[in-house]
């Protein structure tokens, strides 16, 4: 009762399997081929809402630290413990969400820019 395995089938099997792979090759090869962005365009984009949202977040702790940072501090020289605290949950959640905004805001800007060149090279 030895069974031999229908080989037709089996080969038919791979074959359809090597099609499906040269077809999502093929179409992974247009789509980067159709992309109208080169690569500066994306190193463009992905660098500006960086370099945008660290430098706000540097400047954003510089002024917490110059303005708000020194309330914490009793006259004495030591600190409010329930104070600093208090002032580091409000800084994490201010800093997050204006960093936030500053890199989406940046993030549409610098794809924004790239879009008009493309439209202009046309």
């Amino acid at each position: 009762m030895n069974e031999t395995p229908d080989l037709e089938s089996g080969a038919d099997r791979a074959v359809a399997a090597l099609h499906k792979i040269d077809e999502k090759v093929n179409a992974m090869r247009n789509q980067r081929l159709n992309d109208p962005d080169s690569f500066g365009d994306k190193i463009f984009k992905f660098v500006v809402p960086s370099l945008a949202g660290l430098v706000f977040g540097k400047m954003f702790e510089m002024v917490w630290r110059k303005s708000v940072g020194r309330k914490a501090t009793l006259p004495d020289g030591t600190t409010d413990a329930r104070k600093d605290t208090t002032l580091g949950i409000a800084f994490a959640v201010i800093s997050a969400a204006l960093g936030a905004l500053v890199s989406q805001l940046s993030d549409r800007g610098s794809k924004a820019i790239v879009n008009h060149r493309h439209a202009k090279r046309r």
